[in-house]
């Protein structure tokens, strides 16, 4: 979003680093993220944006970074497959992941924001209601956060063969939310040091490189 983008392109003003806006979505997401590696050929690519948060150990403006990805709107069925498991791609991973050594830079961050190993969950729809997020987690019980776009660009990336990690920053808690009320609140007191967890994490890898 327009919100996400303003906070990215603050803090990598003057800087080597590509930042583009995907749209909402997983087939913007995959479009922003195949338009990425035809046209600049990343060594990485890192997603940045918020995410509805699940778990008792997850505050509002912590972050949320993927050490699994998966689908919670997609089921292919058994009819063809019958190893096939709910909320994966036929064909694809049951869960996307990160190269380890990104995710343990990830983890190893000094940044004063919680950050947060874990799954994500991604699908095609703003989590409003505390009965569709309790849908999603009795999929997904160990999920802990939920977006619209993270699985897609994993699977593109996987597609690709390029290395790809997501950062969300927690905007809410559906399960404790009521007409996400916490969302539109979150963006009157967002703090710019949770995205800048981003920030931390690439000068981190740029460093390594």
């Amino acid at each position: 979003m327009d919100k996400e983008l303003r906070q990215l392109q603050h803090l990598f003003e003057g800087t080597d680093v590509m930042v583009i806006k995907c749209g909402i979505g997983k087939v913007n997401a995959a479009l922003g993220a195949q338009k990425m590696i035809n046209e600049f050929h990343p060594d990485v690519i890192v997603s940045s944006g918020c995410a509805g948060g699940n778990g008792d150990e997850i505050q509002i403006q912590d972050v949320v970074v993927s050490a699994e990805l998966a689908y919670h709107d997609v089921y292919c069925g058994l009819a063809i497959d019958s190893t096939t498991q709910y909320g994966q791609v036929q064909g694809m991973p049951v869960r996307f992941k990160p190269e380890p050594w990104l995710l343990e830079k990830a983890t190893s961050l000094d940044c004063g924001v919680e950050v947060h190993a874990g799954l994500i969950v991604t699908g095609d729809w703003f989590v409003d209601s505390q009965e569709k997020m309790r849908e999603i987690i009795g999929h997904f019980p160990d999920a802990k956060a939920v977006d619209m776009e993270s699985c897609a660009i994993a699977q593109t990336c996987y597609i690709n063969q390029v290395p790809f990690i997501s950062f969300r920053v927690v905007s809410d808690m559906p399960l404790k939310d009521t007409d996400a009320s916490q969302y539109h609140d979150f963006w009157n007191t967002v703090a710019e040091r949770s995205f800048a967890v981003t920030k931390t994490f690439v000068e981190a890898i740029l460093a390594k490189v």
